[in-house]
């Protein structure tokens, strides 16, 4: 199994038990899907009739985004000027760190990169954003849109500011 992390904080932002799909050379798409947790439904492996019955727990139950609960992730928000901000420091973040480790990626990297950032803004309204687990300002955001259903969540992570693990 691989791990998906940012390169820059270490965050856990995937694994390759979600369909995955590599977009243009520069990022991937992940599809997830809406679950259902209960909260208060700890399984320690106990009987509960043994133990005493239940004990009237309160169950309640929440439907979460698999990725998001998974991965702890945390919504964020930005407008397109904010944005704009943001993703032009993060793409001099990722080109200084694929120099360190890459550089031969670095015009591959800049080509595409400027392409793709341009189609997400063309498509702003449509994306929601998510920020690893440490909440890093200036790390990876995650790009959450629905297919064309719709329905069917996915996110968008930057190939080139991730690193694999493997597990």
């Amino acid at each position: 199994m691989l791990l998906y992390q940012d390169i820059l904080n270490g965050d856990e932002l995937f694994s390759d038990a979600y369909p995955i799909k590599e977009i243009d050379d520069i990022a991937y798409e992940v599809d997830c899907q809406m679950i259902n947790i209960s909260e208060g439904d700890v399984d320690i492996g106990a009987n509960p009739s043994a133990e005493g019955g239940d004990e009237g727990v309160e169950s309640t139950t929440q439907t979460v985004n698999n990725v998001v609960y998974s991965f702890r992730l945390t919504e964020t928000s930005f407008d397109k000027k904010s944005y704009m901000v943001y993703i032009k420091g993060y793409m001099k973040a990722i080109k200084a760190k694929l120099a360190e480790t890459n550089p031969e990626r670095i015009p591959i990297f800049e080509a595409k990169a400027s392409s793709f950032v341009k189609k997400l803004l063309a498509n702003f309204k449509d994306y929601e954003f998510y920020t690893g687990e440490s909440m890093d300002p200036d790390a990876m955001v995650a790009l959450l849109n629905y297919r064309e259903d719709g329905v069917t969540p996915y996110f968008t992570f930057f190939k080139d500011g991730l690193k694999e693990q493997k597990l």
